[in-house]
């Protein structure tokens, strides 16, 4: 890996956490507004544009809070990266991920060259 030292691993491991914590923050609120707001929203529609409007809304907040759960999910994996060694090892070619990638995105699980490639994959299926 490409970490010169012990205190790289202790601040990647510190920028997880509090991104972690966050996530779970935010998507506990998601919940509990949900919960609370949905039969109140819908009493609340009046005429066609106010159900469009509040439709569209609910379609944005759900994307949101499941690009936060998957955001979460690839948070959680990274740590248990961290406990078990391979942290920082890009998953397709095995070979360090530079540590100013894993600063800007520290889950990350390729390193640029396999992400964009991994990327283009998906972009030519049919």
């Amino acid at each position: 890996m490409d970490l010169d030292t012990q205190n790289h691993l202790v601040m990647l491991r510190q920028l997880l956490l509090h991104r972690q914590r966050e996530l779970s923050s935010d998507v506990h609120a998601a919940e509990l507004e949900r919960q609370q707001a949905e039969p109140v929203g819908m009493q609340e529609v009046f005429d066609q544009k106010d159900a469009a409007s509040y439709l569209q809304s609910a379609e944005v907040d759900t994307a949101q809070e499941r690009l936060e759960r998957d955001e979460l999910a690839a948070i959680d994996a990274a740590l248990q990266r961290l406990d078990n060694g391979s942290y920082g090892d890009c998953v397709d070619c095995g070979n360090p991920i530079p540590l100013p990638r894993l600063m800007v995105q520290p889950g990350a699980l390729r390193c640029a060259a396999c992400q964009s490639a991994h990327e283009g994959g998906r972009a030519q299926r049919p």
